[in-house]
């Protein structure tokens, strides 16, 4: 008998990389409680990582928000990481 491949959303994916980046718990405790393999949040996370630096590299503000707005947008993000 076979077990079909568990599938995840876009939003799960992303809330459980958030953690690992916070580092709210090591990757191994987050798959853990998640019931994932660590190594899918390594891949969640790098996905993260790798699709923020895009933006930042394109030069623009992310969702045609405007500059300031954007930097307010970026502390509050910075904060939540923090906290």
């Amino acid at each position: 008998m076979t077990k079909s491949r568990k599938k995840f959303d876009a939003t799960f994916k992303a809330k459980i990389a958030l953690e690992a980046l916070r580092e709210v718990a090591t990757v191994p405790e987050l798959a853990k409680r998640h019931g994932v393999h660590p190594n899918q949040i390594y891949g969640w996370k790098k996905q993260v990582l790798d699709n923020v630096a895009s933006l930042s590299r394109a030069g623009r503000a992310p969702w045609g928000i405007g500059e300031e707005e954007h930097e307010r947008e970026t502390a509050k993000l910075y904060t939540k990481m923090a906290s």
